[in-house]
């Protein structure tokens, strides 16, 4: 199971504990809910956990390619015919602004980063 979809199933189970909580708090009883809040407590650890590794992996991947030796931004022309780019340049790795890793490594237009000039 990758990271985002374990992330998912992680948040989907604390939204089911503390609607269980809510109703068990409105019927009063304090057994089910101290288990409950320690449920949640444990998911909201776990869930912590699975985002820092999340952003760790994706500092490595932002430090790998910002190590290839050439980047520039992409015109619409090579935007707009993306495969034809790429089968041109080898080892093109092209980051959108919107994507996570665009977002991590702070890019504001559609770059390119490669081994070699294009």
């Amino acid at each position: 199971m990758n990271l985002k979809q374990e992330l998912q199933t992680l948040n989907d189970k604390l939204d089911r504990f503390r609607r269980k909580l809510a109703a068990a708090e409105k019927r009063g009883d304090p057994t089910v809910i101290m288990q409950f809040k320690q449920e949640i407590a444990a998911l909201t650890k776990r869930i912590s956990s699975v985002k820092g590794q999340q952003t760790r992996e994706l500092s490595k991947q932002g430090s790998t390619v910002t190590g290839l030796k050439f980047s520039r931004v992409l015109t619409k022309a090579e935007q707009a015919d993306m495969g034809k780019l790429k089968k041109s340049v080898k080892g093109l790795v092209v980051v959108h602004p919107m994507t996570a890793l665009g977002r991590e490594m702070g890019i504001k237009q559609v770059t390119g980063f490669a081994p070699k000039e294009f």
